[in-house]
C-alpha cells in the first residue's frame, strides 16, 4: 500500500524543535478548555474500557496518556520520532513511529481509531481521505473512528481576537477562508481548515455510517486567549456550558476553533 506523499520537513521540523502540544493544552486557558472538551466528548462516544484504542498522531501521548489511565488499551503512531520516544515512556501505551495513511496494524483489529491531528496536516483531500479509510479498515466492524479537525475561521477569529486583522493579514486570512489552506506566516504550519460539512463528508466518503460532528471549544474560546490562565480559570465552566449548549447548533458550530467528527464502522 502506497503511503502518499511524505510528511512536509516544515511540519516536522515544527513539531520537533518549536511546538510542544502537552504544554498548550495544560499551560493556556484555551488550551485547557479544548482539552476538557475533548475529553467529555470521547468519554460520551468512546467504546467502554478496556477497550483497544489507536491514537494516530498521538504526539507526545496527551491523549493516549488519559486513555490509559482510564482502562484502555492503547497503541500511539505518530511520525515524529522525538514524540514517540516520550510517547512510549508512559505506562499503558505502546508507541511506534508511523504515518495515519499506512496504519501497522491488522484490519478490524481495534475497537477505536483517534485521528486526532493528521487531518490538519493533509493538505490535499486524497490523502486525507486515504487516513480517514485505513481508520475504517483497522477498526472492528461497529467499531468507532473519531477525527479532529480545525475550523475554517479559526484563525480569523484568534487574530480579531487580539487586534490583528490588519492590512497586512486580511489577504492571507481570506484566502484561507475561501480555499481552507492556513498561511504558515500566520503562526502554525501550512496546514488546512475544514468546515463542519466537509468534515462530515469526508469520514462518510471514507466509508463511515452514522457521522456527528461536534464544535470543541464553543464561541468563548478567543475571548479565553486575551486572559492569563489564573484570571480565565474561573470562566472555564461557563465556557464549556456555552460549547456543550451549542455543540451542534449549525448556525455557530464553525465559530469552535476545533471540531471533532465521530463515525462507525460497518
Amino acid at each position: 500500500m502506497s503511503t502518499g506523499p511524505a510528511l512536509d520537513p516544515e511540519i516536522l521540523d515544527f513539531y520537533t524543535d518549536r511546538y510542544r502540544e502537552e504544554r498548550r493544552l495544560h499551560a493556556t486557558a484555551h488550551g485547557r478548555l479544548e482539552l476538557l472538551r475533548t475529553r467529555e466528548l470521547l468519554s460520551r462516544f468512546l467504546p467502554a474500557a478496556p477497550a483497544r484504542a489507536v491514537d494516530v498522531g498521538g504526539a507526545t501521548g496527551v491523549h493516549a496518556a488519559w486513555l490509559a489511565d482510564a482502562g484502555y488499551d492503547v497503541d500511539l503512531v505518530d511520525p515524529v520520532p522525538s514524540h514517540v520516544a516520550r510517547a512510549a515512556e508512559i505506562s499503558g501505551v505502546r508507541a511506534q513511529v508511523g504515518d495515519a495513511r499506512e496504519l501497522p496494524f491488522k484490519d478490524s483489529s481495534v475497537d477505536a481509531v483517534l485521528v486526532l491531528g493528521p487531518l490538519y496536516h493533509l493538505t490535499e483531500r486524497s490523502d486525507r481521505l486515504l487516513a480517514l479509510r485505513e481508520a475504517a479498515r483497522v477498526a472492528r466492524s461497529g467499531g468507532t473512528v473519531v477525527a479532529a479537525a480545525i475550523s475554517r475561521y479559526a484563525g480569523l477569529l484568534e487574530l480579531a481576537a487580539v487586534g490583528e486583522v490588519s492590512d497586512e493579514t486580511e489577504p492571507s486570512l481570506r484566502r484561507a477562508v475561501a480555499t481552507g489552506l492556513h498561511d504558515p506566516r500566520s503562526g502554525f504550519t501550512t496546514a488546512y481548515f475544514h468546515r463542519p460539512d466537509e468534515l462530515a463528508g469526508e469520514l462518510e466518503e471514507a466509508g463511515l455510517g452514522a457521522v456527528a460532528v461536534y464544535g470543541v471549544e464553543g464561541p468563548s474560546a478567543p475571548a479565553l486567549d486575551n486572559l492569563p490562565l489564573d484570571e480565565a480559570e474561573p470562566l472555564l465552566g461557563s465556557a464549556i456550558r456555552a460549547a456543550r449548549l451549542l455543540e451542534q447548533d449549525p448556525a455557530l458550530i464553525a465559530a469552535s476553533p476545533h471540531f471533532l467528527a465521530f463515525g462507525r464502522v460497518g
